[in-house]
């Protein structure tokens, strides 16, 4: 059987309930599109196809979820059922002995898990190009064009229809970014608004965060909803909030002040479409009575981006000496790609000191972000600067880590908006409210201050009914 492209996961788990269509048909259908599909995006890969069988023999759990098939991301979310390549040729088959809290969240939903999907190696860069998988991860909107990173595999499968919701994870926009490319919705919570255990306590110093992507706002708060709250031990946790995530988009937000920025938000002029989509976002903000005001926030947005790069280079560092360790060998020829060759030697010439002194800017950098909640409510911007870029443009077989990130064309001036909020910890969603004239998904981003992931997602449930996206497909296939 076929789905209709246009169901959630929501829809299909009702579909399920009712009896109109089995888990094991499902399955067959995302399968069917993983064999038609997958040749041309390549983004999924490892997959389980008797795993999956078995959990639906064996009876699933009763969640909102129930028969939906999934994807986890091929980076983190280990799983003893999911062996692993994390992006990396080093990494290759990597196998768990363990099942992850976060995973073990996701599949108490009921879904149907029944692979991995594709990640840049590390899981660093707005791009999904790992050699491990034998070439780049495409856009369904435009196989020339990327479809993001780090949680490119994820977007590229639930855009193409072959799944209606995947995992993710987001320590620089990687959930974000992917979302915007592909005309998808995606939502980082507040730091430490999920579990890390039982492998790590935080993610390249807090930033990193587990996250989703999906057609519907509905589909990503429900799965929030149950992947929501610490792990036993976990060394802080995000502020309780007001409401669930389900309880926040069942009615609008209050009228927000929002701050509208349609340039970098070091004042940097965006790409014409870019700044088109805030534009009229903002109209549509302002016709449901939010109060909407041109205004950047004012805080050291380059000297966060290069304290991020130095904590990333190091995170980079410690995965390579881990699994050279774990393997019992030195590196060999192959085993990693350049861009992660240049962070382990960017890394060694990082200090103790040094490190810490940048996790202090990076803390320094949430303050001032903090204190521009005080004028505002929701900061609009883009979510990039530019349209989706051409697959090739971040390749990762590049040695220049340093000038890949921040340097002159580099990650940082494409996507100048997402890894803000992973630095200051605060909420940020990606919303598809628009699309160039070439057919291309423009994201717009939203955020909020920390801790208020509920008013958050309410104005992001409110656009999605103002200006309904569900019906928009890749017309290439």
């Amino acid at each position: 059987m076929s789905c209709d492209y246009q169901d959630d996961a929501t829809s299909l788990a009702r579909q399920v309930a009712s009896g109109t269509v089995s888990p094991d048909e499902l399955l067959d259908a995302a399968i069917a599109r993983v064999a038609a599909l997958n040749p041309k995006l390549n983004a999924v890969v490892l997959m389980q196809e008797e795993v999956a069988r078995a959990a639906i023999k064996s009876g699933l759990p009763d969640g909102p979820f129930t028969g939906v098939p999934f994807l986890i991301k091929d980076l983190g979310a280990e799983a003893s059922d999911f062996p692993s390549h994390c992006g990396s040729s080093l990494l290759r088959d990597t196998c768990y002995a363990y099942d992850s809290e976060i995973y073990c969240r996701m599949r108490a939903t009921g879904v149907v898990t029944f692979g991995r999907a594709a990640s840049p190696e590390g899981g660093v860069g707005p791009v999904t190009e790992a050699s491990v998988y034998n070439g780049p991860t495409r856009n369904p909107w435009d196989f020339s064009r990327t479809s993001g990173g780090s949680s490119g595999g994820s977007a590229a499968a639930v855009a193409a229809g072959i799944v209606a919701m995947a995992h993710g994870s987001d320590g620089g926009g990687s959930v974000r970014i992917p979302a915007s490319n592909c005309g998808l919705f995606g939502f980082k919570a507040t730091r430490a608004r999920f579990p890390d255990g039982p492998m790590v306590g935080e993610g390249w110093a807090g930033m990193a965060i587990d996250g989703f992507l999906t057609r519907s706002v509905r589909d990503n708060a429900a799965m929030m909803d149950a992947c929501a709250g610490p792990d036993k031990g976990q060394p802080y946790a995000a502020p309780s909030m007001e409401m669930s995530f389900g309880q926040a988009i069942a009615r609008p937000p209050r009228r927000l002040r929002i701050a509208m920025c349609d340039t970098t938000f070091s004042g940097a002029a965006i790409d014409p479409v870019c700044k088109t989509a805030v534009e009229e976002t903002a109209k549509i903000l302002d016709g449901l009575g939010h109060h909407v005001t041109p205004a950047c926030p004012q805080a050291d947005h380059d000297g966060m981006m290069r304290a991020w790069t130095k904590i990333v280079a190091c995170g980079t560092a410690l995965w390579i000496e881990a699994a050279t360790t774990a393997r019992g060998r030195n590196l060999r020829q192959g085993d990693l790609q350049g861009v992660a060759r240049g962070a382990q030697v960017f890394a060694s010439g990082i200090s103790g000191a040094d490190y810490l002194a940048a996790v202090n800017k990076i803390h320094a950098y949430g303050r001032q972000m903090a204190e521009a909640f005080d004028e505002c409510d929701i900061i609009l911007s883009a979510t990039l600067a530019e349209p989706p870029a051409l697959v090739g443009r971040f390749s990762h077989d590049r040695e220049d880590y340093e000038n890949y990130r921040v340097g002159p064309g580099g990650v940082f001036e494409y996507s100048p908006f997402c890894a803000a909020f992973n630095a200051s910890g605060q909420p940020a969603a990606s919303v598809p409210l628009h699309w160039s004239s070439d057919g291309l998904p423009i994201g717009v981003h939203l955020a909020a201050a920390f801790g208020d992931d509920a008013t958050l997602i309410a104005l992001c449930a409110e656009l999605e009914q103002a200006a309904p996206w569900a019906a928009k497909r890749p017309g290439m296939l």
